[in-house]
């Protein structure tokens, strides 16, 4: 686990991961990537993008705009997951950053997420099983109201 504030951890399930649209304009520079899960339901968007639904029980917080306490938020210990009826692993990409602060900043623009506004997406810290088994907390961006198609195979793209 990382042991400082000054890195960001993130959970990507759809464009921003490897091989993606947006992954080269928006991650470059990251310090890990690893393949990771996390408990949701993942929905096919009619806009060409995935979206990402979680349990209300798994939010350990709702970004706002001071990026370096958010960071911070990241060391306290994420709760264990189960399994839980309605709910599906979601694969995704566990990605660390050097850089909250301009990295948050650039990615709320680009998921339209402003902190009290309403918008498409919200930025919670959830927990995340990493690919060697251990459970932390990473930030990922969520829908505000679940809609499109559900993708029970928890992959995108399906």
């Amino acid at each position: 686990m990382v042991e400082t504030d000054s890195f960001l951890l993130m959970f990507f399930y759809g464009t921003l991961k490897r091989g993606q649209s947006n992954h080269d304009r928006f991650c470059r520079g990251a310090v890990h990537i690893e393949a990771a899960t996390t408990l949701g339901r993942l929905y096919e968007l009619p806009f060409g993008f995935p979206g990402l639904h979680v349990n209300r029980d798994h939010v350990q917080a709702i970004g706002t705009r001071d990026y370096l306490a958010d960071a911070g938020k990241q060391r306290e210990a994420p709760a264990p997951l189960a399994l839980a009826p309605g709910w599906d692993i979601v694969y995704g990409e566990l990605f660390i950053f050097e850089d909250p602060e301009r990295r948050l900043v650039a990615l709320d623009a680009l998921e339209g997420y402003a902190p009290g506004e309403d918008g498409l997406y919200r930025r919670v810290l959830i927990p995340v099983q990493q690919s060697r088994s251990e459970m932390i907390l990473a930030w990922a961006y969520e829908l505000t109201r679940p809609a499109g198609t559900h993708l029970p195979s928890g992959r995108w793209p399906a």
